[in-house]
């Protein structure tokens, strides 16, 4: 079957069939397919889309294209199960989550990526706990899971390498913001995971990939469907990215902030009920709890009694981290050497962020990847950042800015404060839970 007439098949607006779509994968896979086909394959069907079924067939296809994680003989007691963001600004759930869902009787092998653009990644975010080896082999999560329930690294070089492929020749052909192709590209590294439940938070807002809530329940819709055709139980929540989740953003200061989360310490409310309620949906998936009143008092119990955070504890020293390390996080993860406070020009609400800027200024800060082998400074970002619908005198603080620099701490009070809006009327807080879809 020639490349060439597979793309003009697609070019001319044809339905694929398994049988297309199969020898895509496999050209990616073995580079039967040169990068020109690809780019020129990706590019049609960003323009003439893919249906349902090509969809479903590109997202099995990818996820045969290596080898998958096999719990047999690992001895595990409880359902095998995951969450996926979309990304976003201070999204740091992904942390505290894992340790609950396993203390609650779950297993989580959360394959996570790096920072893309104005985003973080839990994977940077890890590496800022000394130690902490996010590439690991199979055997090794395999391993991870048995002792500690979860297990938060990257991808293997065995699953899914057609992805890879794919993935980076989309970011280089203007072809990424396909919502097909980021369906199959999600959901086949999650089958490989061998999971039997997903739950997905989809973000939308100004800090989000998708600013206008349309896109993102398309997304939503898309990526639901399609995993209940490949036989995947999802369920899946829209959530705000109008501002920053949690009052940090930073690699180290992230960290630490969900510490404080598993420690039942003082809590962001909007982070905390994200977390909650992303949990739960985890629980009634892999049927650890009859209804979500019921999954909700696991979780708070599991984070009261401190069995989430031994999990989290007990997972950070299998995959090469402190042993003590949650007995003392500050310890181990040095503060930035300038940090100055921003504070309001003048009195009012908080009625407006300006999230995506934000999490630009924290890249600026070097707390993110301009080029794609830059080295990140896990010390630097923002805590105690304000929330919409706060009340504000001059004076008050907006934000605390941890910076390397003299300059960049100067820049910081001098930029920082206009992407903070403030209304001389009351503004209402946003709903950080939106619109929940299952299949």
């Amino acid at each position: 079957m020639l490349a060439q007439e597979i793309i003009r098949l697609k070019r001319e607006s044809h339905t694929l069939t398994r049988d297309h779509i199969e020898e895509f994968v496999r050209g990616l896979v073995d580079n039967s397919w040169s990068d020109a086909q690809v780019g020129s394959m990706a590019m049609a069907m960003f323009i003439r889309g893919l249906r349902e079924e090509e969809t479903t067939f590109l997202t099995l296809a990818m996820k045969d294209s290596g080898s998958a994680l096999d719990w047999s003989g690992v001895g595990l007691a409880g359902p095998i199960l995951d969450k996926h963001s979309s990304g976003g600004v201070g999204d740091k759930v992904s942390l505290p989550l894992a340790a609950i869902v396993s203390a609650c009787g779950g297993y989580v092998p959360m394959i996570s990526g790096r920072g893309l653009g104005h985003t973080g990644g839990t994977l940077d975010k890890l590496e800022a706990i000394p130690g902490y080896r996010t590439t690991v082999s199979a055997d090794e999560i395999r391993k991870v899971m048995h002792e500690a329930g979860c297990a938060i690294v990257g991808q293997t070089a065995q699953l899914v390498p057609a992805d890879r492929r794919l993935y980076a020749i989309r970011d280089l052909t203007g072809t990424v913001d396909s919502l097909p192709l980021i369906t199959a590209s999600i959901l086949s590294k999650k089958l490989s995971a061998g999971l039997q439940g997903l739950v997905m938070d989809v973000k939308v807002g100004n800090g989000a990939f998708s600013t206008k809530l349309e896109d993102a329940t398309e997304l939503a819709e898309s990526l639901v469907s399609i995993a209940g055709k490949a036989g995947l139980p999802t369920r899946a929540w829209i959530s705000d990215m109008g501002q920053v989740l949690g009052s940090t953003c930073g690699n180290a200061l992230e960290v630490r902030e969900a510490i404080s989360l598993l420690r039942n310490e003082r809590s962001e409310p909007r982070l905390l009920e994200l977390v909650r309620g992303l949990a739960a949906e985890m629980l009634l998936l892999g049927n650890l709890a009859p209804s979500i009143p019921d999954a909700l008092r696991r979780v708070d119990d599991v984070i009261a009694d401190g069995a989430a955070l031994e999990k989290f504890a007990r997972m950070v020293a299998a995959l090469g981290g402190p042993e003590d390390f949650t007995d003392n996080p500050g310890a181990y993860m040095p503060e930035a050497p300038f940090i100055v406070d921003v504070v309001a020009d003048s009195d009012g609400w908080l009625a407006e962020v300006m999230t995506r800027d934000i999490g630009l200024f924290v890249v600026e800060l070097g707390g993110g990847r301009k080029n794609a082998d830059d080295k990140i400074d896990q010390r630097v970002g923002l805590s105690q950042v304000a929330s919409i619908g706060c009340q504000l005198s001059r004076g008050d603080l907006i934000a605390r800015a941890h910076c390397a620099t003299v300059e960049q701490a100067e820049r910081a009070q001098r930029d920082l404060g206009r992407l903070f809006v403030l209304s001389q009327t009351a503004i209402d807080p946003r709903p950080v839970m939106i619109q929940r879809f299952e299949s």
